[in-house]
C-alpha cells in the first residue's frame, strides 16, 4: 500500500510534515500543486511590470502577460481537473510551461529572470521531490521522449530515494527495482519494445499507470512502484470541493437542517457534479450513479471520519429519473425531504403575527423554544 499526504503550505502543515516523517518514514509528503501554482501567478503577479499592467491598465502588455500566465494555468488546470491522475505529468508539464514562458520573454534571460526566480521559489522543496521526480521519470511520455533524463544525477538520486521509501526495510525489493528492473524499462526490453506501447507518446490518450500494467509485467518490482506512484494525485483540491457542497447547501437561509437531510442534498449534489464531470470528459451518456440505501453509508465519501462504505450501486428496477442526472426522483424526494408529514411547531404562531411580511429564520437571535409569548403567560 502506498500511502501519500497532499496538504497547502501553510506553517502548521509544514510542522506537521515533520512530525508524520518523523514516525511514518514510508509515507509520501506532497505539498498542492494547485495551491503552488496559484502562489506563482500571484508572485508574478506582484511584480513590477504586471501590477503596472493590472492598476493603469496598460493594454499593449497584456499580451506579453497573458503569454506570462495561460502556461501555468494549463497546469493549473490539469492538476485541478479529474480527468487522470496527475503526479505523472506535473513535473513535466512544469518544465514546458517554463519553457515557453522564456519563449515569451524572446529568451532574453535578463527579461525572464524576475520571473523564473518566482517560480523557482514556490517550486522549489514544493513540487519538485522525489516523488514528483520519479513519477515524471517513470512516465514514458516523458522518458523516452527525452532518454538523457536517465543520465541525470537528480532524477537518480530521487529515484533511489524513492525506491527506499516505498519498500521500506525490504531490501530485495529495493535491488530489483533499482539495480535491475530501472535498466530494462530504459532500454525498451521485453513489452517495452511492443509497438503497441508507443501509446505513451499521445499525451491526450496516456494513462501511464495503465500502460505500466499492461507492459511492465517483466519489471514486477518496478510495476508495482510505478502504478502505485503514476495513480497518485497531486493536490488537494478535490477534498475542498467536498466542502464547499456543505457550504452551498448550508446556507444563513436554510440552517435548520439536520445532518441527515444535509448529508443527502450533498450527497445527491456531489453525484450529479461527477456525472457531469464524466459526461463531459467521455461525451456519452453516463447510466450508473453513486448510490446508498442509507445516508451514513456515505459519510466516508462525502467527508472525514465517516464510515467509508459508499458504494456502486447499478438499479435493475425500472424507476423515473430527474432528466440529465440519473438520480431517481425517489432518492430526490426523501433528501429534500417531499414525502414527509410536516409537523407544527411553536414558531407557527410568531408568525401569524407577521403575516404577510417577510420573515427569515436567520433572523431571530434565540431558539424558539427561548421565546416568551404573551399568550404563553396568559
Amino acid at each position: 500500500m502506498l500511502g501519500q499526504v497532499v496538504t497547502d503550505n501553510a506553517s502548521n502543515n509544514m510542522g506537521a510534515k515533520k512530525l508524520l516523517l518523523e514516525k511514518r518514514p514510508q509515507i509520501f509528503w506532497t505539498s498542492c500543486a494547485a495551491h503552488t501554482i496559484n502562489l506563482m501567478l500571484q508572485g508574478i503577479g506582484k511584480l513590477p511590470r504586471f501590477r503596472k499592467v493590472i492598476d493603469q491598465a496598460f493594454w499593449k502588455d497584456v499580451k506579453l502577460m497573458l503569454a506570462v500566465f495561460e502556461p501555468l494555468v494549463k497546469v493549473l488546470r490539469l492538476v485541478d481537473g479529474d480527468v487522470k491522475p496527475s503526479m505523472g505529468f506535473l513535473y513535466g508539464e512544469l518544465l514546458k510551461a517554463k519553457r515557453e514562458i522564456k519563449e515569451a520573454f524572446g529568451n532574453v534571460e535578463s527579461r525572464f529572470k524576475d520571473v523564473m526566480a518566482v517560480i523557482e521559489k514556490k517550486m522549489n522543496g514544493r513540487l519538485d521531490s522525489p516523488l514528483h521526480l520519479t513519477a515524471f521519470l517513470l512516465n514514458p511520455h516523458y522518458s523516452y521522449a527525452n532518454p538523457s533524463i536517465f543520465d541525470e544525477p537528480k532524477m537518480n538520486e530521487a529515484f533511489i530515494s524513492c525506491v527506499e521509501q516505498f519498500y521500506y526495510h525490504d531490501e530485495d525489493q529495493q535491488e530489483q527495482a533499482a539495480n535491475f528492473e530501472l535498466k530494462k524499462f530504459q532500454n525498451r526490453e521485453g513489452p517495452f519494445s511492443k509497438k503497441l506501447a508507443r501509446t505513451f507518446q499521445n499525451y491526450d490518450y496516456n494513462p501511464a499507470a495503465s500502460w505500466w500494467r499492461l507492459y511492465g509485467t517483466e519489471t514486477p518490482a518496478l510495476q508495482k512502484m510505478a502504478t502505485r506512484i503514476l495513480s497518485l494525485t497531486s493536490s488537494s483540491s478535490g477534498c475542498e470541493r467536498n466542502w464547499s457542497g456543505f457550504e452551498g447547501i448550508h446556507t444563513k437561509k436554510r440552517n435548520r437542517l439536520t445532518t441527515t437531510r444535509l448529508n443527502k442534498l450533498v450527497y445527491i449534489q456531489f453525484n450529479n457534479r461527477l456525472m457531469n464531470n464524466r459526461e463531459k470528459i467521455k461525451s456519452k451518456k453516463i447510466t450508473d450513479v453513486l448510490l446508498s440505501s442509507d445516508t451514513t453509508e456515505a459519510q466516508g465519501f462525502l467527508q472525514d471520519g465517516g464510515d467509508d462504505c459508499a458504494q456502486v450501486v447499478f438499479r435493475d428496477e425500472e424507476e423515473d429519473e430527474m432528466e440529465g442526472t440519473g438520480i431517481p426522483w425517489s432518492v430526490i424526494g426523501e433528501a429534500v425531504g417531499a414525502e414527509e408529514q410536516l409537523e407544527p411547531r411553536r414558531s407557527a404562531r410568531v408568525r401569524e403575527l407577521y403575516e404577510g411580511e417577510e420573515f427569515e429564520s436567520e433572523e431571530e437571535e434565540y431558539e424558539d423554544e427561548d421565546l416568551c409569548y404573551s399568550e404563553d403567560e396568559i
